[in-house]
């Protein structure tokens, strides 16, 4: 048995080797970002886009396949996205908007999408996000579209509706909801804080353990952690990042109802300002059609998808608030518009709509 504070010969033979295989992959990685900047100028040279998300979704796929040792599948891909990050930023750091302030899910898929070496741009609102990437001001901004409790977030689904923005991306996020609190402690919570949505995730766990509590919306999960950092009456609905953030104690972990609660992001963009995704071969195509109301017309849909052998992934409703029980539908569809029998299905499906708009075409992560 070796004295206290003594090394193993075997493990410090080990960490020698580790330090060695680091030392080569620091090489390794200044070799990348060097080509990383020349292909930059190549860029510059032709008005090419810094960003190709179907490019570095095609990188990340075929990595995954190639991968042969011990490292696991599902973590090739962060490790590469944050490689892909610190080598764009070389040419050009993103500016990317989402909703904020930090500690937020949404900056969490954020830093997950495009890696860390990005310029934040946290938000106070989704309108503000869909304005600043309208206005140009973001190169990308990130939005929740549905959580796999409560559906489509409605007022995303209303904001994409007439926005000029396109879909690039798409990102799901595994979301674990925390009651946070200056003390630790669940005596004494007057209300509890967070964004509607994670509200309703919590229901059923607020109702069984704080009855009496109010349950008071705000804009933004970790808005609701930051007031409760300001009044000890007060717990707030967030990550634990957030309440580091804010230096609120866990009270209670994963509170959420469903304990495989996912909430799906999508990247969008000015298309005028950067490039739309070319096909990369894991692809979705998100539309939003209304039609009029008349006997068959929902069938007749779906009729054009089927015909051509194009698979829905989601189907979902929203009312048009004209006042004649009219809907929107939003439609998920596997494949890329530019694919022939994506095209031709939709051009079908167009010309039974009354209201007929494509978000974008973009690659999906492939598990």
């Amino acid at each position: 048995m070796n004295p206290a504070g003594a090394d193993d010969p075997q493990l410090l033979a080990l960490r020698e080797r580790i330090d060695a295989v680091d030392r080569e992959l620091l090489a390794l990685l200044n070799r990348r970002a060097e080509l990383a900047l020349a292909v930059g100028e190549v860029k510059k040279r032709d008005g090419s886009a810094v960003f190709r998300p179907e490019r570095e979704a095609q990188v990340i796929d075929g990595l995954k396949a190639l991968n042969a040792g011990p490292l696991k599948r599902e973590s090739v891909a962060p490790i590469w996205r944050e490689i892909m990050s610190a080598c764009r930023a070389l040419e050009a750091p993103l500016r990317v908007a989402y909703l904020g302030p930090a500690g937020t899910f949404s900056e969490e898929a954020a830093l997950g999408y495009f890696g860390s070496s990005i310029v934040r741009v946290p938000c106070l609102s989704l309108d503000e996000v869909f304005r600043l990437t309208a206005a140009g001001a973001a190169d990308y901004g990130v939005v929740p579209i549905e959580n796999s409790t409560e559906g489509g977030v409605a007022r995303a689904l209303d904001l994409f509706l007439h926005t000029p923005l396109t879909l690039v991306g798409e990102t799901s996020l595994h979301v674990r909801h925390n009651l946070l609190r200056k003390t630790d402690s669940l005596p004494g919570i007057t209300a509890v804080l967070a964004h509607p949505q994670a509200l309703a995730q919590c229901h059923d766990w607020l109702t069984t353990h704080l009855p009496q509590a109010e349950r008071r919306p705000v804009a933004s999960n970790a808005e609701g952690a930051r007031l409760a950092s300001l009044d000890a009456a007060l717990a707030g609905i967030a990550s634990t990042r957030a309440g580091s953030e804010f230096g609120l104690h866990v009270v209670a972990p994963a509170i959420q109802d469903d304990p495989n609660n996912r909430t799906r992001f999508v990247i969008a963009t000015l298309p005028g300002q950067h490039a739309v995704p070319g096909i990369s071969g894991h692809d979705c195509t998100s539309l939003v059609v209304s039609v009029a109301n008349r006997p068959g017309a929902v069938h007749d849909l779906l009729v054009p998808l089927k015909k051509h052998g194009v698979s829905m992934s989601r189907f979902e409703s929203r009312p048009a608030r004209s006042g004649q029980w009219e809907y929107y539908f939003y439609i998920d569809v596997l494949g890329h518009a530019g694919q022939p029998e994506v095209a031709a299905a939709l051009d079908e499906l167009r010309a039974a709509c009354a209201f007929f708009k494509v978000l974008g075409s973009y690659p999906v992560d492939v598990h």
